[in-house]
């Protein structure tokens, strides 16, 4: 599993309906594409549990394949047309989990980043971090959970979907506007390794 997301800011007082009617007119153009496990596609809006108004899309990819068709196809290419080319920040996936809400449709999504102290052996703190991924799957209304890390910069990043609007103390709150899945079922449960 790869995990990919891009983070558009925009303006204060940018009207994010735009952003609702794009995701309503072209989201389900990433209902089949081949190597997508999940594409939830992520908005956070400014005075709703936000500071910033943004889009930012996340992405479990099920092969690289996947991955590279997007970001070198006609897919991505909107998204630079229309907003720019934004860093396309990636990790590589260590596990992902269904939750108990797993049939329900996701409304939130919590994102927490996090860093790993040069003092602390890597093994170490992907061991505590697969805890509480496993912790986070089993929440009531947690749809699907994913850890994954990026070993250039020493971050883990604990991804999940919720049925409701997802705990506060879970990172970044974002809502789900839609949620591409053609994959799904190839997400492998568990530790990836």
């Amino acid at each position: 599993m790869h995990v990919m997301q891009y983070e558009i800011g925009l303006p204060a007082d940018y009207d994010m309906g735009v952003i609702r009617d794009r995701v309503a007119t072209r989201g389900h153009l990433m209902d089949a594409f081949p190597g997508l496990g999940v594409k939830a596609y992520l908005m956070r809006e400014r005075g709703e549990d936000s500071p910033v108004n943004q889009y930012a899309p996340l992405y479990l990819w099920t092969a690289p394949e996947g991955m590279n068709a997007f970001l070198w196809g006609p897919g991505f290419q909107g998204i630079v047309r229309d907003f720019g080319r934004p860093e396309v920040q990636h990790w590589t996936g260590l596990s992902y989990q269904e939750g108990p809400s797993s049939a329900a449709p996701p409304l939130s999504a919590t994102r927490l980043r996090s860093p790993v102290p040069s003092s602390t052996a890597p093994a170490d703190a992907v061991a505590a971090a697969l805890e509480e991924s496993r912790r986070l799957a089993k929440a009531p209304g947690a749809v699907a959970t994913a850890l994954a890390a990026d070993p250039r910069h020493w971050e883990l990043l604990h991804f999940t979907l919720w049925d409701h609007r997802g705990p506060r103390e879970a990172g970044e709150r974002y809502e789900v506007l839609h949620l591409s899945r053609p994959e799904r079922a190839r997400l492998r449960e568990g530790r990836h390794w």
